[in-house]
């Protein structure tokens, strides 16, 4: 069974920092690109940042606009696990944050919730 549980998420104010963690399973982790998303209220879901997987720019980041200079991902492939650490987070980072991998198939996690408010 395929599985992604999203950790870390919580309640933290403006200039704080805020670590997120996906554990993986189910499927042959280091050959996917993991992605995170999120969905703020009453808008879409956005690309956040994203991993490649081996055989593909092996461990190349991208990052939206938005979050450049603030927030890092990284993955352990030994450990099936992908991190995005958030720092200087800001009220509008307030959202649902999913875990997603690509690759032969698409795997979502449940989502974690980050609150950025004072």
């Amino acid at each position: 069974e395929v599985q992604l549980v999203e950790s870390g998420g919580g309640l933290v104010q403006p200039g704080g920092s805020l670590r997120l963690s996906c554990a993986a399973s189910g499927f042959t982790f280091r050959f996917y690109a993991m992605n995170w998303f999120r969905q703020a209220p009453g808008k879409e879901r956005e690309l956040v940042a994203g991993i490649t997987g081996d055989g593909s720019g092996g461990g190349s980041t991208n990052y939206a606009d938005s979050v450049k200079g603030r927030f890092t991902i990284s993955r352990d492939n030994a450990k099936n696990t992908v991190d995005l650490q958030m720092n200087s987070l800001k009220p509008e980072d307030t959202a649902v944050y999913f875990c997603n991998a690509k690759g032969r198939w698409d795997y979502w996690g449940k989502g974690t919730l980050v609150t950025v408010s004072s």
